[in-house]
């Protein structure tokens, strides 16, 4: 059932461009698993053997923390309309803060956002289907706007706050890099 790839096909792209929700999972080399729920507009594939996906501004940073210490990433996509399939990308991936080079190369490639916190590249290694069977129907409705809402609520100035307060460590305490990639400078009183 299963069947493993060195790269995308135009069928595996042409079935991720047409999914509303995917699941980003990271790891450091000890503490949490991460697993992370991803939707809107927010990812691409540039080519057969390299995603990006823009990272909004959230609760927790864990991939950031996560890919400086391990840089694996898995990518899962799931059919949850018409014939069923998993579709996993396997591979290292890097993530971009607004004062790293490349992060003016790819944050136009997305709708703009006050809270675009990261972008992450995905080197894919390793592509995997298997047969997605088991995984129900869901309907989809729409997008959620509540984090574009809050994050305009914020503005530019409360976002970066939150960064600083809230962004800069994994739940096990890993650094994130946020401050400092990002051209942040930290409160002094």
């Amino acid at each position: 059932m299963g069947k493993r790839f060195e790269h995308l096909t135009k069928q595996h792209i042409d079935f991720i461009q047409r999914q509303k929700l995917y699941f980003v999972a990271t790891a450091g080399p000890q503490g949490s698993v991460n697993v992370s729920p991803k939707g809107g507009d927010s990812l691409r594939v540039l080519d057969a053997n390299t995603l990006i996906w823009l990272n909004l501004t959230g609760s927790g940073n864990e991939s950031a923390g996560h890919v400086q210490l391990d840089p694996r990433m898995t990518v899962m996509f799931c059919a949850f309309e018409g014939p069923p399939m998993i579709l996993r990308t396997y591979g290292k991936a890097t993530a971009l803060h607004r004062g790293d080079a490349q992060w003016q190369e790819y944050v136009d490639l997305f709708p703009a956002s006050v809270a675009s916190r990261q972008i992450f590249v995905q080197h894919i290694e390793t592509v995997q289907t298997s047969c997605g069977m088991s995984v129900p129907y869901f309907d989809y409705v729409a997008d959620r706007d509540d984090l574009a809402k809050w994050s305009d609520k914020q503005g530019p100035d409360g976002i970066e706050r939150y960064w600083i307060n809230r962004n800069q460590q994994t739940i096990d305490g890993f650094d994130t890099d946020i401050v400092a990639r990002s051209g942040l400078q930290e409160p002094t009183d």
